[in-house]
């Protein structure tokens, strides 16, 4: 942190991050902290998943994951697996 005279110092704390998911048996939405979420990258598309137990009904949710949602749930810190392909 550089200082700067005459300048306030504001400290610089980021809040947990949350993402928002829907479960698609029961239908509830609800946000989710990294810790709650899996991501498991493959060699393609079709092998590239998030999930989570929903927190309403209990059930183990996977959704596809895109590069978007690759880059944001990797950059909020959820755990990550990459699956071996061979």
């Amino acid at each position: 942190m550089s200082f700067v005279p005459g300048a306030a110092q504001v400290p610089q704390t980021v809040g947990p991050v949350l993402f928002k998911a829907a479960c698609p048996d029961c239908r509830g939405r609800f946000e989710l902290s990294a810790g709650a979420l899996r991501l498991a990258i493959g060699g393609s598309r079709r092998t590239t998943f998030y999930s989570f137990t929903c927190p309403e009904c209990g059930a183990a949710v996977r959704k596809p994951a895109g590069e978007r949602i690759v880059e944001l749930l990797t950059g909020g810190g959820v755990r990550t697996l990459r699956l071996h392909t061979g």
